[in-house]
């Protein structure tokens, strides 16, 4: 690991949600994780040591011309972090992204 400290599953995976949380869509004022467009995010421990990352996420449309940008800061968000070895975000379109998946306050911020 980077720091040569082991870090445990729980702690990076709440890092890692807080790092997504700093990603925006610049279109939208909103994080891609209130915005519903965040899956699923798993680490596990490599047996050489750190973890690996991957997150299953999408975007508002499958004609998004941002679909890039998101995945290039959500991956370098994450390979930042402390113990990070390696990094897979992949982009899906099933199911397809659809208003409910927002939270409250990302509604509430688009007035819908």
């Amino acid at each position: 690991m980077a720091d040569g400290q082991a870090i445990p599953t729980g702690d990076l995976e709440k890092l890692v949600w807080q790092e997504l949380r700093q990603c925006f869509d610049p279109e939208i004022p909103v994080n891609i994780v209130d915005l519903g467009l965040v899956y699923a995010m798993q680490s596990a421990p490599l047996p050489e040591g750190g973890h690996r990352v991957e997150v299953l996420m999408t975007v508002t449309s499958p004609a998004c011309g941002m679909s890039e940008i998101l995945h290039d800061e959500a991956e370098a968000r994450i390979r930042q972090l402390p113990g990070v070895r390696e990094v897979e975000v992949a982009i899906t379109f099933e199911p397809p992204w659809t208003p409910e998946r927002m939270t409250d306050e990302a509604r509430m911020l688009l007035n819908l």
